[in-house]
Parts: structure tokens; C-alpha cells; sequence
């Protein structure tokens, strides 16, 4: 038996703002908590979910394109033809940010809250709020 792999959605919900603090919220949907004021926020987005339904994903071990035919993410499938089993995993967008000090572009995964950065080209430190 082979060990279990991952494979990224290309679909990702909406972004959306906490309606308490207007700060990002956590991709994804259902019960979702603000992680800047602790906000409890119920989401649901039956686009995404139908095009979770529909999405067509390669099976890491043989290639066999398969429908996911599952409307939550992350998801565990089994492949058909191989029998592999592997998890879908919540595709989280990326996003440019302008570093202050060099003006470089630097690109990282839209997550809520405040982060500290520090750009590989010119070591500035900065921080960076969802």
C-alpha cells in the first residue's frame, strides 16, 4: 500500500470580511472563526460548493482524471482505476504585496491575521495584516 498524498483545489471560496471587525475570515466555509477578534461567522456559498462537486483532479499515482463529486474540502478520495487514496486539500490564493524598503513584489498565501515579514531581498521587516 502507498503512502497517501495531497493534491490542491483549484477552487477556492470567495474572500470575505468579518462583518465585526472587517478583517479577512479563514477560506473556506461553514463555521468559520475571525482570527483577529474571535468572531464566530457561519458562511455557506452554494456556487462553490457545485463547483466543488464538479471538479475534475488528476490522480496523483496514475493520472486518471477523476470528478470529486464531493462538496466540502478537504476531501479523501480513492482513485477508481488505482485504488490510490489522497486528500484535496482548500486551495488558498496567493497574493502580491510591495515590500516598503525595496519595493520588490513578493507573493504569499492570503491568510488571515497579522504577520511579520521579512524580504529576502533587502531584509526588511514589516508586517502584514488579512
Amino acid at each position: 500500500m502507498s503512502e497517501e498524498s495531497t493534491v490542491e483545489s483549484r477552487i477556492s471560496p470567495p474572500a470575505l470580511s468579518c462583518p465585526k471587525c472587517e478583517g479577512l475570515l479563514p477560506s473556506g466555509l461553514g463555521d468559520l472563526q475571525c482570527k483577529l477578534c474571535s468572531a464566530k461567522v457561519r458562511i455557506d456559498h452554494p456556487i462553490t460548493r457545485k463547483k466543488w462537486e464538479e471538479e475534475k483532479v488528476g490522480c496523483p499515482e496514475c493520472g486518471k482524471v477523476l470528478i470529486v463529486g464531493v462538496n466540502k474540502r478537504p476531501a479523501h478520495l480513492k482513485c477508481a482505476s488505482c485504488t490510490h487514496h489522497f486528500t484535496l486539500t482548500p486551495h488558498i490564493p496567493k497574493v502580491e504585496i510591495t515590500c516598503p524598503g525595496c519595493e520588490r513584489q513578493l507573493r504569499m498565501k492570503r491568510k488571515p491575521g497579522e504577520r511579520r515579514i521579512d524580504c529576502p531581498a533587502c531584509s526588511t521587516a514589516f508586517n502584514v495584516k488579512f
